[in-house]
């Protein structure tokens, strides 16, 4: 069998597929974006147009609305703003879509993060009519500490603003320079009218000054994926499948969802925290056994020794495993209203693995104010805590160890969740740092006792 690594979400044929959102300020015409992108795709369904075009004649217009195409909720529609992140599915013979319309609201800057953790591309969208504004450089703040690779910068409403092409290069200059100070690696910039359809998915006649692609055009051939393997295998153990019948008496198989890199059969693994080594002996794939597997296939791992193995477990190659710690300072984005506070227990979530957390302390948070942003993310010193849609560092300390990478390096496993082990709850979203030794914080002490059994 070929062990040549062929990556299914590379190239731009119909079977790859790019995860993209779409952020913006209120009112810059994200919806009616996206509707536009979705109507003149021919990916709305005929029923879907004709409750839109009822919903817009009931309100009084005279041509379809097609912002009401994602702005499902009734709170939505009333006040003609995006409060949710609103998903939608649509291919083209070239390419598979998932969108994520992100609210513009600061009030809604976790739905953002929401929206844009798992996506390759955002498209930020600005008014042609007011530039560049706080709500824009904050969404281009959140791209980066997010290390979206690819950010495409939509000047919407181009016909209210003439058609200008002084207009638009001004605003593609001022947001490129500020973005690319941030760390994002590529932008690129299209003028557009989401209201008349200019250069959305035909090019338009307005702006023949224009000789880019147009958001479609960009969208079904921007690189996505990659070579699995330039990246570290993490497998994390989803599930142990031991059938124990006649036909399998000793079959023990290690079921899950590679997160990165390449695993190879008779390759050296490490299975972490425990640090146990083995041998892969077998790859079992949907078809039947193969001699390699790749990001994002879900597979069965089968290693040559009776080594113990549980959920929650990851299986690395020995040459490349990541360091275990207990101490994490990570990014994060808190999401819940009850603020995060030191002192604070928590469940922490990472990949299928949930241990015990004891957030230790919170060192700074990311200020985001017109004057910050303006030059650049500021950070607050010792805030206290960390309120609904804030973004800040923090320092936790876990019962387990944790195979962390940097999110830098993995947004996979760089990446985790803070829960409420009262009722489960979502509490706050983080992006792992580099490991290190952490001091004791005022707020809880390692060594002091605790009678709820969270000592550690």
């Amino acid at each position: 069998m070929s062990t040549d690594i062929i990556d299914p979400a590379a190239g731009t044929s119909a079977t790859s597929l790019l995860r993209f959102a779409t952020a913006g300020s209120v009112d810059d015409g994200k919806s009616t974006l996206v509707g536009r992108l979705l109507h003149d795709s021919k990916s709305v369904l005929a029923d879907q147009l004709e409750a839109v075009e009822h919903a817009s004649r009931s309100r009084g217009q005279e041509a379809p609305d097609l912002a009401l195409l994602t702005d499902g909720l009734r709170a939505e529609r009333e006040q003609g703003i995006t409060i949710d992140v609103a998903y939608r599915y649509f291919a083209t013979p070239r390419r598979r879509f998932i969108l994520a319309d992100t609210p513009g609201h600061v009030q809604y800057t976790r739905n953002m993060v929401t929206g844009a953790s798992t996506a390759e591309l955002a498209v930020v969208l600005v008014d042609a009519r007011n530039g560049v504004v706080e709500q824009t450089r904050r969404h281009a703040a959140v791209a980066a500490l997010l290390r979206v690779p690819h950010v495409v910068l939509a000047v919407n409403k181009m016909d209210l603003a003439d058609y200008a092409e002084p207009v638009f290069a001004a605003i593609a200059e001022e947001f490129t320079a500020y973005a690319t100070a941030l760390g994002v690696p590529e932008v690129t910039a299209i003028p557009i009218s989401a209201l008349a359809g200019d250069n959305v998915v035909t090019p338009s006649a307005h702006m023949d000054w224009y000789g880019g692609p147009t958001v479609l055009e960009h969208l079904e051939t921007v690189p996505v994926g990659g070579d699995p393997s330039g990246d570290p295998a993490r497998f994390p153990v989803q599930y142990v499948i031991r059938p124990q019948s006649a036909e399998h008496p000793d079959y023990r198989g290690y079921a899950g969802q590679i997160a990165s890199g390449v695993l190879r059969a008779g390759e050296a693994v490490t299975v972490l925290p425990s640090g146990r080594t083995s041998t892969i002996e077998g790859i079992d794939g949907l078809g039947g056994s193969v001699d390699v597997a790749w990001a994002p296939q879900s597979v069965t791992v089968r290693l040559a020794d009776d080594v113990d193995v549980s959920r929650g477990d990851m299986i690395v190659p020995t040459a490349s495993a990541p360091a275990t710690t207990q101490d994490v300072e990570a990014t994060v984005c808190h999401l819940h209203d009850r603020p995060l506070t030191a002192g604070r227990r928590v469940l922490l979530k990472h990949t299928t693995r949930t241990v015990k957390a004891i957030v230790k302390d919170i060192p700074s948070r990311l200020t985001l104010a017109a004057s910050d942003v303006r030059h650049g993310l500021s950070q607050h010193p010792a805030p206290g805590e960390l309120a609904a849609n804030d973004i800040g560092r923090v320092v936790l300390r876990t019962a387990e160890p944790l195979a962390l990478d940097a999110y830098a390096d993995s947004r996979r496993t760089g990446s985790f969740l803070l829960i409420d082990p009262a009722d489960g709850t979502t509490l706050t979203a983080g992006m792992a740092g580099t490991a290190f030794a952490a001091a004791p914080s005022a707020a809880a002490p390692a060594d002091q006792p605790d009678d709820e059994g969270w000592d550690f």
